[in-house]
């Protein structure tokens, strides 16, 4: 082989281990690990009484969104043929739940996209611009249709896991859907827990893949809610 071809099969090989080492290396020696999915903390160990007491009077009524509620969005990303996970969240959230006769009877809860954050300054200006137009629709919001009856094991501050109802605005797109959510009445706080597949096309979101990153066609919108009066 002469040198010049040598020179340039050396030059495409070294090229293309470092296409496939690079991102081996940002994935696995450089990049944090993306953040666990968002879930209740364990239940504090406290015995239920046998017999248990009509609280239902002590929680009706209005509870709004405290500061350390958590909305945000979770996707798997292969970047050159290494597997990884993008995540991003905010804690931009309002709204309130009402409850009535051990039933929460309204519940809605709106958040300011535009605030989403990753751990990845590129990645949240595609999330902004291209990918969930920010711009155009800052807001998402969720409002429940069907009303949840609390048992008296929930209200004694068991987890209770149930099925809501409920309407999803995202990217401009009104949705009704239906979700598996755990919640947990403790310390005057209620805590909402749950996730929803978003597949991007049911939301008129384009495809998330750009060049060498390729992103699933579908994501989760995770939650931690937590309410308080």
């Amino acid at each position: 082989m002469k040198p010049l071809a040598r020179k340039l099969l050396i030059g495409v090989v070294v090229l293309a281990i470092g296409a496939v080492a690079g991102p081996w290396v940002y994935i696995n020696l450089i990049k944090d690990d993306a953040p666990d999915q968002l879930r209740l903390e364990p239940a504090a160990q406290t015995a239920v009484e046998t017999t248990i007491a009509d609280t239902t009077s002590t929680v009706d009524g209005t509870w709004a969104i405290a500061t350390d509620s958590i909305v945000g969005y979770r996707v798997k990303e292969v970047i050159v043929a290494q597997s990884t996970e993008g995540v991003g969240r905010t804690s931009a959230v309002q709204g309130t739940l009402n409850i009535a006769s051990g039933q929460v009877i309204e519940a809605q809860f709106s958040v300011d996209m535009t605030t989403l954050k990753s751990d990845s300054s590129r990645r949240d200006g595609q999330v902004n611009n291209r990918i969930l137009d920010t711009a155009t629709y800052p807001t998402a919001t969720f409002t429940l249709k069907q009303p949840i009856t609390l048992t008296p094991e929930a209200l004694a501050g068991s987890d209770l896991t149930t099925q809501a109802t409920g309407t999803l605005t995202l990217r401009g797109v009104t949705k009704d859907i239906e979700l598996t959510v755990i919640a947990r009445l403790a310390n005057d706080v209620i805590e909402v827990n749950g996730s929803i597949e978003i597949i991007f096309a049911d939301w008129s979101i384009p495809d998330p893949s750009i060049s060498a990153i390729v992103v699933e066609d579908r994501g989760q919108l995770e939650f931690l809610l937590r309410f308080t009066r």
